[in-house]
């Protein structure tokens, strides 16, 4: 079961497409049975976008040349076969993502909305009422219920669901990137690695650092838990070492931490490799673990025609965390 909020809740299709300011990707996955019922990435394509066609913003328009986008959307979906109904996956820029604690909660959903709302309201860069807020319960303790926010701007939102539908596809389901690429790790681990949604004694502590072509996201995991969510545009000043250095000494100062069980570093083939490598082994030297890959087969088996590769495995990440999402994949 996935503990990630999508910022539309619905169950998940077979077809996924992520547009981001880079490509237009899509994949759907067929389940077969056997001795365990197995997920099988079945069909996967991706296009390139033009620079500029569309820049990700959590305020602003993020489609600057429809047409170009249009294109490449359709073009990916027929090549996965025209699916009606799929799952969205957008860039993390354009949404806020909190981490908000209650000693007490609501019993009543109306309640717990209003109140989760309240709590984000002033961290929101824009008026409330235009925000698409959902939630999902998060790290339980006895310190109180935790509760993963996603805010974003329901006219964005619209934009990217907009593209599909004129393309023939329903966005039945949308969630950011680093969500997707979390649901990935998670569907190929074992339940006992995964741990509860209780804060048990033992549950390991992990880390994810996702890099895109303008912008980085750094998690910290308890188990299934996020507890530590980040993220910063490519331009912002520092490296992402530096983003990385920061986020361990807060996990150290801050959560207590006691040492990362596995650090995972997912779509490095959006930047150069020089930085890249340069993250890696500030990783290794600040962290002293070794760094993983997502490893996309360990969730679902790939058609024998798809070859497999570091870009086609952080292009069908964030595709295939998405489709698995809230399933039982056998690994």
């Amino acid at each position: 079961m996935s503990v990630f909020s999508s910022l539309y809740h619905a169950s998940p299709p077979n077809a996924a497409v992520e547009i981001s300011s880079t490509q237009v990707s899509a994949a759907t996955i067929d389940w077969r049975a056997g001795q365990r019922r197995r997920a099988v990435v079945s069909a996967h394509a991706a296009e390139a976008l033009a620079d500029g066609a569309l820049v990700p913003s959590l305020t602003a328009a993020n489609v600057h040349d429809r047409a170009a986008v249009m294109r490449m959307v359709t073009r990916v979906l027929e090549h996965v076969g025209r699916p009606r109904r799929v799952g969205l996956i957008v860039p993390d820029v354009v949404s806020k993502v909190s981490l908000v604690r209650f000693e007490q909660v609501p019993a009543r959903t109306a309640d717990r909305d209003q109140l989760v709302r309240w709590q984000v309201r002033k961290a929101a860069p824009f008026a409330i009422e235009e925000a698409q807020v959902t939630y999902d319960a998060g790290l339980k303790s006895p310190d109180g219920q935790e509760f993963i926010v996603s805010l974003a701007r329901r006219s964005v939102i619209e934009e990217y669901e907009g593209l599909c539908a004129e393309a023939g596809a329903q966005a039945g389901l949308v969630d950011i990137s680093t969500f997707s690429v979390i649901n990935a790790v998670l569907a190929g681990t074992s339940n006992a690695e995964r741990g509860t949604r209780n804060a048990e004694p033992g549950v390991p502590d992990w880390l994810l650092v996702h890099v895109a072509a303008d912008y980085a996201s750094i998690a910290i995991l308890r188990g299934p838990h996020v507890i530590f969510f980040r993220n910063r545009a490519a331009d912002t000043d520092g490296t992402l070492a530096d983003l990385v250095h920061q986020t361990a000494m807060y996990y150290e100062d801050r959560l207590k931490g006691g040492g990362f069980a596995r650090v995972v570093l997912a779509g490095g083939g959006s930047r150069s490799q020089g930085d890249v490598d340069q993250v890696r082994r500030s990783l290794q030297e600040r962290l002293t673990t070794t760094i993983d890959t997502v490893d996309v087969q360990a969730s679902a088996a790939l058609a024998d025609r798809i070859s497999v590769g570091p870009a086609m495995i952080d292009t069908l990440a964030p595709l295939v965390g998405l489709l698995l999402r809230d399933r039982e994949a056998a690994a």
